[in-house]
């Protein structure tokens, strides 16, 4: 009895585990939270900092950068310093980039603050879900691994519509104001609550590999980036010639870095990274799912919001606001879909949900010429609560057979490929709402808003492709295990 008893209560989540991922779970939440409350403030800082539209998107593709570039390193960071001087890091990261952000008088500062910003979220994110992977419970990791999820998709959901609500009654910095004493609130509980439960290694820092991962990631999001603008330019005759040159020459030196780092790790006695958890094709095909499925997620918003203003006549604040309500509930479902992980395993819980998102776009793209925007909310709430509740469980699936050791280089790479995914799921949306307006004249005008509705189209049909690869590298990496299993 008393051997139950004691079972039992091992497999509580402890306390203090709750408190270090409510720590470092708050300043993730803030790093993406920034991120997307920047894109509703573009005006305001195009008039205030006399900048051009495609000087200012700089402020968030140099961020992206940041995330993109620093997330390869957690491995090397948890295995080399302990958690909580890592935590503290990523805290005096983001208290230098927001007091920037607040008395910055110059636009090359505010670049300088959002490098720094996207480093701190880039050491936060993954020090999350590393914790998260260490330390709980067996029994519970889906569900703890859900509130992580909560964290990463909760923050891009609210983001614009906070960014709308707060600059309509205050100066655009009050949002880096209040983010000041929240990251001090986390950095108390998380010195409090944080355990170090592994030694550390004397891990080296190979400089080759750091370059190479690091020039590589920067100049495939460069690529994508830039690619999106050039392509954009060309179809509306603008100049694309300078966008067109430096897409083709980053995306050359992104893919030789990359294979350059491919190389070195595979040679090196330490690597940055461990890629060679991905031989295993279970592993490669979540991996290439956690890269794809986000990169629909994320775009989402991007295309509805535009969608309701260009094509429907909404105003900002709803079209903003029509992404919030499955966003959120989603979002704060992601914890049932971890405990249905932990209560059925990973094939239903993962493949189910997922099946039923695909319905959003296809709904989507079968209404596109007749939507309204209670149909763009209905709609993106079937894709948003289902997404929510099979993803979350993804990164824990492909790493279940990843052996301990190496869960950290699995937790970089998983979150490397969201980062990527995002950044690329906004670009190539663009881009085809792009091609499909060009020519179609004025803002504002009919053929505008028709021209607006063929994209959309496009859009929705894309992102069926997309889901429909992801959900089957999913069900493949699910039939190579039972075939494993079953040997």
């Amino acid at each position: 009895m008393n051997a139950g008893l004691g079972s039992a209560d091992s497999e509580r989540i402890p306390a203090r585990l709750i408190g270090a991922i409510v720590a470092v779970g708050s300043l993730a939440f803030i790093g993406i939270l920034t991120e997307t409350v920047m894109t509703v403030l573009f005006p305001a800082l195009m008039r205030e900092f006399h900048v051009d539209t495609a000087t200012v998107q700089w402020i968030t593709t140099i961020y992206l950068l940041s995330v993109a570039a620093t997330m390869p390193i957690s491995s090397f960071l948890k295995r080399r310093f302990r958690l909580k001087a890592i935590f503290l890091a990523a805290v005096a990261l983001g208290l230098v980039g927001s007091l920037i952000m607040i008395f910055a008088s110059a636009f090359p500062l505010m670049i300088v603050a959002r490098i720094i910003q996207g480093v701190g979220s880039g050491i936060a994110t993954p020090l999350m879900i590393n914790i998260i992977l260490e330390q709980s419970p067996r029994s519970k990791i889906g569900r703890l691994m859900g509130v992580g999820s909560l964290v990463i998709t909760v923050a891009p959901a609210i983001g614009p519509t906070v960014g709308g609500a707060v600059t309509s009654v205050l100066p655009w910095r009050a949002i880096f104001v209040i983010a000041v004493p929240l990251m001090l609130i986390a950095a108390v509980i998380g010195c409090a609550c944080i355990e170090q439960r592994t030694p550390t290694e004397a891990a080296y820092l190979d400089p080759i590999q750091l370059g190479s991962i690091i020039i590589a990631l920067v100049g495939l999001v460069l690529a994508l980036n830039q690619g999106g603008v050039a392509v954009s330019a060309a179809v509306s005759g603008g100049a694309a010639m300078k966008s067109g040159i430096v897409a083709v020459v980053s995306l050359i030196i992104g893919l030789g870095a990359l294979l350059l780092f491919a190389v070195s790790s595979k040679r090196a006695f330490s690597p940055l990274l461990r890629l060679g958890i991905l031989r295993d094709p279970a592993v490669l095909l979540h991996a290439l799912a956690y890269t794809l499925l986000p990169l629909v997620a994320i775009g989402y918003g991007y295309v509805i919001t535009n969608v309701a203003q260009l094509s429907l006549g909404a105003s900002a604040f709803v079209a903003g606001s029509l992404v919030l309500p499955g966003a959120l509930v989603g979002a704060v479902c992601a914890p049932v879909g971890g405990w249905f992980y932990d209560k059925f395993g990973a094939v239903k819980p993962i493949l189910i949900p997922l099946g039923i998102a695909i319905l959003g776009p296809v709904l989507m793209l079968v209404f596109s010429m007749h939507l309204t925007p209670a149909m763009l909310a209905g709609f993106y709430f079937v894709f948003g609560f289902f997404y929510a509740i099979g993803n979350a469980n993804v990164m824990t699936s492909g790493l279940s057979e990843v052996p301990h050791q190496f869960r950290p280089d699995g937790n970089a790479i998983f979150n490397t490929g969201l980062q990527f995914g995002g950044a690329a799921g906004t670009a190539l949306f663009s881009t085809i709402l792009a091609v499909a307006q060009a020519g179609a004249g004025e803002e504002g005008t009919p053929r505008f808003a028709h021209a607006t509705a063929v994209g959309g189209a496009w859009t929705f049909a894309t992102m069926i492709v997309i889901c429909l690869i992801g959900w089957g590298c999913l069900a493949t990496a699910f039939h190579i295990r039972a075939r494993r299993s079953s040997r």
